[in-house]
């Protein structure tokens, strides 16, 4: 048996969605942001709330909950919007994502990490790089790799992204 503390250890940050956790590999979030006021873009896609200033720059908002079919965010003082980046074929792009709350950075081995049932998780099983335990909740970690298509992310980037070369990269 392999101890735990020998084994590699992946920072996560958890946060929820419908009174669900979720977690995103913290390598991937670049900051926390509180929310604030979204600037909607016209005939954007439903999941994507608009734009919001990250100093000087132009940043995508997307409503995970609306992407993965549910309500969509409703505004409270725990809103936030963690900002993420997005790798796709080989080109990164920066956006904000939706939260209804962020709980905490978490550190869980590759043991620690199973993998998520096929069925039953309500979004598609291709967003979702795992579980894991987190306080007798079970959390789902998601690939935000996976979560947007190559044309859902084209359509994203237009409408207000940047790609990765923003001043705090």
């Amino acid at each position: 048996m392999v101890d735990n503390q020998m084994q590699e250890r992946t920072q996560y940050l958890s946060f929820v969605l419908d009174s669900e956790l979720y977690a995103l590999d913290i390598a991937k979030v670049r900051e926390v942001l509180e929310f604030q006021r979204v600037t909607r873009i016209p005939n954007a896609p439903a999941f994507m709330s608009g734009v919001i200033n990250l100093r000087g720059h132009a940043v995508p908002v997307v409503d995970l909950r609306l992407k993965f079919d549910m309500e969509a965010t409703v505004r409270t003082v725990d809103t936030c919007v963690i900002i993420v980046v997005v790798v796709m074929d080989g080109e990164e792009v920066v956006l904000g994502a939706l939260a209804d709350s962020v709980r905490e950075v978490v550190e869980l081995t590759d043991d620690e990490v199973k993998s998520a049932p096929k069925l039953g998780t309500g979004i598609n099983a291709e967003f979702i790089q795992g579980m894991a335990r987190q306080d007798d909740r079970f959390m789902m970690i998601l690939e935000i790799d996976r979560v947007f298509s190559a044309s859902e992310l084209a359509i994203v980037q237009a409408k207000g992204g940047m790609s990765g070369d923003d001043p705090e990269a």
